[in-house]
């Protein structure tokens, strides 16, 4: 049986992590990159058979190194770009954002993505593989203060969905996992007790679906897909 490989970024925490853990689980080899080296180690250490690569997804070199561990496996199956960048927290008013950091969130959420997309797209191609874009309802729906944030990820939505009429042979999903209780969540509520919030893993099992159901492309809730993959 060949083995399933995945590229998945920002995987040293939070959703990437979770993911990152039940494809291991499922028998999938993984390729995952994280900027915090520190905690990137700590998931090497819980799945031994991952390939980890710490760095930041805006840094060609990066992608670049990135791209040839996949190439090295020989094949791609899959590809998350979860990699986020949330912004200034307290989230200011677009009209008080401060432009450099209002770049950097679009470099993270929107430029890497494609940049790294556009280096493993060829293996894409050959297995007839599937892309996963982590969206959020602030793609959708208009939050104060959430102005640069959800723009990039509507941003991220276009983008793989006009991927999905260009490039028919892949799946391509952008994916919203709804409100978790993660880090970035949190630095977007400062001092607010979000423990309400669902953990990362509740969701993981919407995406499981979709990779073994693999319906067309398109923008999914996690929450309109919650069985869990057999």
């Amino acid at each position: 049986m060949t083995e399933h490989v995945a590229l998945v970024s920002g995987a040293s925490q939070g959703l990437g992590h979770a993911l990152a853990r039940a494809l291991t689980q499922q028998g999938w080899r993984v390729v995952l990159d994280g900027r915090n080296a520190t905690r990137l180690a700590a998931v090497r250490a819980e799945l031994p058979s991952a390939i980890v690569v710490a760095g930041d997804v805006t840094d060609p070199a990066h992608r670049a190194t990135l791209a040839g561990m996949v190439a090295g496996l020989g094949s791609l199956d899959l590809y998350v770009a979860n990699a986020s960048e949330l912004g200034p927290s307290p989230l200011p008013p677009l009209a008080k954002m401060p432009i450099d950091a209002f770049r950097a969130v679009y470099e993270t959420n929107v430029v890497a993505p494609l940049a790294l997309l556009q280096l493993v797209l060829p293996l894409l191609r050959a297995s007839g593989g599937t892309v996963v874009a982590v969206s959020s309802d602030a793609a959708v729906e208009a939050y104060p203060g959430w102005g640069g944030y959800g723009s990039s990820k509507a941003a991220l939505d276009q983008l793989t969905a006009v991927l999905a009429v260009e490039e028919p042979g892949v799946r391509w999903y952008a994916v919203d996992p709804g409100d978790m209780r993660t880090e970035m969540h949190q630095r977007a509520f400062p001092g607010e007790d979000i423990s309400d919030r669902p953990l990362p893993e509740t969701v993981v099992p919407a995406f499981l679906r979709l990779l073994a159901e693999r319906p067309s492309s398109g923008r999914y809730r996690a929450a309109d897909l919650p069985a869990t993959a057999s």
